[in-house]
């Protein structure tokens, strides 16, 4: 298959840098080769070479989705949750409805739709938080996710996550399939994933982490060590979810008299090789920790809000040098599960955050959002570039000489683009989903004018319909 290409004749588009690099200028072109990213600006053609015709369109790179859940992609809008915050929506959601994952099937065709739609946003690599695990588990979910991704083309991080203790408040009534592991099976499933399919390398298709469910309930204290041990010995990441609602600081401070990230401090689990899902409510301290610590963020904007949890500082943490990087969360939280949403969200939310243009008022502000809190150029940044810092993948992020030729070329075809006098932010800025030319991954493929080559989307569809109905 060919991974020679020259994308050609663009209108504008953006790098994943920050500042003065930032913006392509109107007609650059790129070249890839062997995969890579081999030349940018006025190029000519050259003879044999293929060419992506892309007039009128904005190039991106590939947005890296550092957080997902994607076994809930068959638990979309489910009406016991809908209107919950995250403790009751976990007790009415993921919790009971994992009894209809018992087969590889379920499995199966949940990560593909998640994947799909991740890929038509222009995604090009995924990490999925893969909680679904428990004794007895009669078939293998780290390989049906990895061979799901791998069939369309993405770059997969599996955070190999799950549990070595029943929580208190949403598994008094779970099922089998919601049943934790011991610390011993935790363990081994992590070091087993990682033997079979972890590349350290900066341009690896596969990556393995460690990512227990939640550092706060979902293991003993005692056992945070060991695992955080454990993963550096293997030269793996850590992941985990923290401070996503009140309830982890009131937890952290009536047990243990401090904060979450601070208790996780205490427990070796901050670092350069460490990202949080959420982190929405962070004080000052737990800022500065993170910038301090290299510890990064997973910001989850769209399902913070559709679960009421509250709005991540993520401009400040920019601004402190805190890695971040977006993410979509499970669809059973985020029910337009795609980066392009997810990015629209952000620029969005942080000018509406009260609490920006509180901070604003000494340069002259007023009471309310803040306009010029989170730029376009900002929120590519932390969904291409600034994931891939997440993720450890130091050859993929941006576009530019030498990086890889993970490329989103968007078309500006739909009334909502028209009129831009900005085209460069309009897959982010003018909302919705933007339709693609192309979108290549190492060079390869995967999108052709909008559709997946070999994919059968009303097949898909049907296919997931009957698993939803089974449900009920």
């Amino acid at each position: 298959m060919n991974d020679d290409w020259l994308i050609w004749g663009a209108v504008a588009g953006i790098t994943g840098h920050r500042g003065a690099a930032a913006r392509l200028q109107a007609g650059t072109d790129i070249r890839v080769r062997g995969g890579l990213i081999s030349a940018i600006g006025q190029l000519a053609p050259e003879p044999g070479e293929a060419v992506i015709d892309a007039r009128g369109c904005v190039v991106y790179p590939g947005w890296v989705n550092t957080h997902h859940h994607l076994f809930q992609s068959l638990l979309k809008g489910i009406p016991a949750g809908i209107d919950s915050p995250l403790v009751p929506w976990l007790a009415a959601v993921p919790v009971p409805f994992r009894r209809h994952f018992d087969h590889e099937h379920a499995l199966r065709i949940a990560a593909r739709v998640g994947l799909v739609e991740l890929l038509l946003s222009g995604c090009t690599t995924v990490a999925d938080h893969q909680y679904h695990v428990y004794p007895g588990m009669p078939y293998d979910a780290s390989a049906v996710v990895f061979d799901e991704a791998a069939r369309l083309g993405l770059r997969f991080v599996l955070c190999r996550g799950g549990q070595t203790q029943a929580r208190a408040m949403t598994d008094a009534t779970a099922p089998p399939q919601s049943a934790p592991e011991t610390l011993e099976a935790f363990m081994a499933g992590v070091e087993h994933d990682t033997r079979r399919f972890h590349d350290p390398g900066p341009l690896a298709m596969r990556r393995v982490v460690s990512a227990i469910t939640t550092p706060n309930w979902s293991c003993k204290p005692e056992h945070l060590r060991v695992l955080a041990a454990q993963a550096r010995s293997l030269g793996i990441r850590l992941h985990s979810h923290l401070s996503e609602t009140w309830d982890y600081v009131r937890w952290a401070r009536e047990v243990h008299g401090c904060r979450p990230l601070q208790w996780v401090a205490q427990h070796d689990w901050v670092g350069h090789d460490v990202w949080f899902a959420h982190m929405v409510h962070l004080d000052d301290s737990e800022l500065q920790l993170c910038a301090s610590t290299g510890t990064g963020i997973a910001h989850c904007p769209q399902s913070n809000a559709r679960l009421g949890s509250g709005i991540a500082r993520v401009p400040e943490a920019l601004a402190l040098g805190v890695p971040v990087g977006l993410a979509v969360d499970g669809a059973a939280s985020n029910e337009a599960a795609d980066m392009a949403s997810e990015a629209h969200a952000a620029w969005l939310l942080h000018r509406a955050d009260p609490r920006a243009g509180t901070r604003a008022l000494a340069g002259g502000g007023q009471p309310g959002g803040h306009a010029a809190a989170i730029s376009v150029d900002d929120v590519v940044h932390i969904g291409t570039a600034g994931g891939a810092r997440l993720l450890g993948l130091g050859g993929v992020g941006t576009l530019a000489p030498g990086m890889a030729a993970d490329i989103a070329v968007y078309r500006l075809d739909q009334p909502r683009h028209f009129g831009l006098h900005d085209p460069a932010i309009g897959p982010v800025a003018s909302g919705g989903r933007p339709s693609l030319r192309a979108l290549l991954v190492q060079g390869r493929r995967v999108v052709d004018n909008d559709s997946i080559p070999g994919l059968d989307l009303a097949e898909l569809q049907a296919q997931a319909q009957a698993l939803v109905a089974r449900m009920h």
